[in-house]
Parts: C-alpha cells; structure tokens; sequence
C-alpha cells in the first residue's frame, strides 16, 4: 500500500523545486535580455500586451516597431518570420517596447488618437508599403473604401492589391488599415478577424 504522507510530501517538494527552476529561468532571460541590449546584439525586442481586442505581440528593430500581431497569427510564427527576414537575434525585452504599449494602452482607453513612434517598414516593399505608407492618413473616426484609398495613391484601378495591403499590413492598429471599408460600407476581411475591426471602429466612434 503506498503511503500517501510520503507521496504529498514528494509533491509538495516537487513542486517547490520546479517553482525555483522557472524563477531561475526567469532571472537568466531578463540578465540575457539586459546583457544582449547592453552589448547591442539585439536586433529585435518582442513582449506582449493585453488589449480589447485579445492579447498583442509587439517587436520592433532599432529602426522602431516593426511587427504588431494578433494571437491569431501565431505568435511562434511571427517570431519565426522575423527571425528568417530580418535577424535570427530575437529576444523578449519588454523595456525596449514601453513606449509602443503606452501608447497602444492610451490608444485604446480613448485618450490618444494618432501615435507617434517611429516604424521600421521593412517587412513590406512596393505597391503594399505605398498603401500602408498612406493608411495613417486616414484620420481617427474616419473610413475610406477600398476603391478610394486606391485614387488617393494614384492607382484607381488596383482596388484588389489595395485590399491585399491592408490584409498583408505588419502592424494593425498602428497602421489603421481597420480604417478601410468595401464600397458597400461592408467591413471586408482583417487580419485580426472582423469582431477586432468593428471592435476598433467603433472605439473610434465612441471616442
């Protein structure tokens, strides 16, 4: 018969111990998180934030926020992604994206209605950047459909690439493609999912 005293004993001391390993873990990942800042090796800092619209992954290069990511995507996947475009030194480091969560937290609490931090615009290229390049143009509280974003950058006809740009955008909400309507006023696809978009749109609105 197995004494049961021993085994909750066993379990307890367990437990302890894999409790002290993950704050070990914990300790050794911010001390390599410091160190590789320190030293200038990291080339691209991650952390999450939780948001209205479900948990955030936020990076950015020394060129500024690169990639904002809805739990969607996979958050593994975009890490993976940037590591083979941009750098294989990727690590969490929270501090080097304070500034983009502030925002991002007064952004969606009503208090701020353009952001102001720098963006490393590197994950796209041609026609798709063009289109991003002018989606903060959009003013807050405002839409433009498809078609129209399409005449304002000078191409009426590609109304279909325009809406691949949106879909293909690095960093939603920063780059307010939720801000891009069908000509019908319908909502058309995000890469956040379309209870996300009309959540932003009508923060928007109440704002």
């Amino acid at each position: 018969m197995t004494d049961m005293t021993d085994q909750t004993g066993a379990d307890i001391s367990w437990g302890a111990q894999f409790a002290v390993e993950m704050d070990d873990l914990a300790r050794l990942h911010g001390d390599l998180s410091a160190r590789a800042e320190r030293d200038g090796v990291l080339e691209i800092a991650y952390r999450t934030l939780d948001s209205p619209v479900g948990t955030l992954l936020l990076a950015a290069t020394e060129r500024g926020l690169v990639r904002v990511a809805f739990e969607r995507e996979g958050f593994d996947d975009v890490l993976s992604t940037l590591a083979a475009r941009l750098s294989p030194r990727v690590l969490e480091a929270p501090a080097r994206l304070e500034q983009a969560a502030l925002e991002l937290d007064e952004y969606f609490a009503g208090a701020r209605r353009a952001f102001d931090l720098p963006l490393d615009d590197r994950l796209s290229s041609g026609f798709r950047q063009i289109v991003q390049q002018y989606l903060p143009l959009i003013t807050y509280g405002h839409t433009l459909s498809y078609g129209e974003v399409a005449d304002r950058v000078g191409r009426p006809r590609a109304v279909r690439a325009v809406g691949t740009a949106c879909a293909t955008n690095p960093l939603p909400v920063v780059v307010p493609c939720h801000r891009v309507l069908r000509s019908d006023g319908t909502l058309g696809g995000y890469v956040g999912g379309l209870d996300a978009k009309t959540a932003l749109l009508e923060l928007e609105r109440v704002a």
